[in-house]
């Protein structure tokens, strides 16, 4: 099969096209043949090395997939050979999406709905997943509760405006002028230019909080809860910031996404019936993967990308 590895860390350069053997599924695993593979931040920045891989080089980046079962190992049960399916292969530890097979755990993928293409389905896992596990089980909102999310139009921001919406919150958004339309038609209460307004400054009673930030953004957002509110952390945490959260009683929780097939279930219900919808930048074939991560580190897309092997 054709996989993107890289041997050393390094810029896009270090990722190449290579020939290695179709793995295989063990117990509780199938393999799927990759329709098409997400690329998301965490890529680039386990390829330069910010993030070093778990089990090291050479290593073939990639979480997102999206397929179809090629082969079924022991002890599976929920997916048979030919069924359509999209998942996140176990973050952080095993990645390998970037290839025309992968194989992971059966329960990190959910059946694929109908309404929703190959494309779609592999930009969505691991950033909708982030926000899901941010927003239902972290911050837990129900309906009713007024919740910000920074970064409304970005990857994982504009996947959270939406699952905020279907959990029945008030959604408070910051984006750029540019975008703020964009952010209000997936939901979003209220939009605020990040450039022009200090969050803290307008909002002060919000109940929870998801940053995919640091400095004085999350700081601001600190700011904009009330006391006994919640702020999910994508980035960590610092002295400062938790010093603030102590001071203002605000819960602060940091969280890494997992693999989680009820997740993904969700996912999937929520995209089946049109209450998920990811925005696709664009595609690009597998051999151009070195090409996604300049334009993804560039700053300068507006959507996901994804290859197509």
């Amino acid at each position: 099969m054709r996989a993107i590895t890289q041997n050393t860390y390094g810029g896009p350069e270090v990722l190449t096209e290579t020939e290695a053997p179709a793995p295989e599924p063990g117990v509780g695993e199938i393999r799927v043949r990759v329709a098409a593979a997400g690329v998301n931040p965490t890529d680039w920045k386990h390829r330069d090395g910010t993030i070093p891989y778990d089990h090291g080089l050479p290593a073939t980046t990639g979480w997102d997939v999206a397929g179809t079962v090629d082969k079924v190992g022991p002890g599976v049960t929920i997916f048979d050979q030919g069924d359509a399916v999209f998942g996140m292969l176990p973050y952080p530890y095993e990645p390998g999406g970037y290839a025309e097979y992968a194989t992971g755990p059966a329960r990190s993928f959910a059946a694929k709905p109908d309404s929703i293409d190959f494309t779609q389905a592999a930009a969505l896992p691991l950033a909708s997943l982030t926000a899901w596990q941010a927003l239902n089980d972290t911050a837990r909102l129900t309906r009713g509760q007024r919740v910000l999310i920074q970064g409304g139009a970005g990857g994982v921001g504009h996947l959270a405006v939406q699952i905020a919406r279907h959990l029945g919150a008030e959604v408070i958004a910051t984006a750029s002028a540019d975008d703020a339309e964009f952010v209000r038609s997936l939901g979003a209460d209220q939009v605020f230019d990040y450039r022009t307004t200090t969050i803290g400054d307008v909002l002060t009673d919000a109940d929870a909080a998801l940053v995919p930030l640091t400095g004085q953004p999350r700081l601001d957002s600190l700011r904009a809860l009330r006391r006994g509110g919640i702020l999910v952390s994508l980035l960590g945490a610092d002295d400062e910031a938790l010093a603030l959260a102590g001071e203002r009683g605000v819960r602060y929780r940091s969280m890494m996404v997992q693999s989680d097939h009820a997740g993904m279930r969700a996912i999937a219900d929520m995209a089946a019936t049109g209450a998920l919808r990811v925005k696709v930048h664009s595609t690009l074939p597998l051999s151009s993967a070195a090409e996604a991560h300049r334009l993804g580190e560039s700053g300068g897309i507006d959507g996901k990308l994804v290859l197509i092997p």
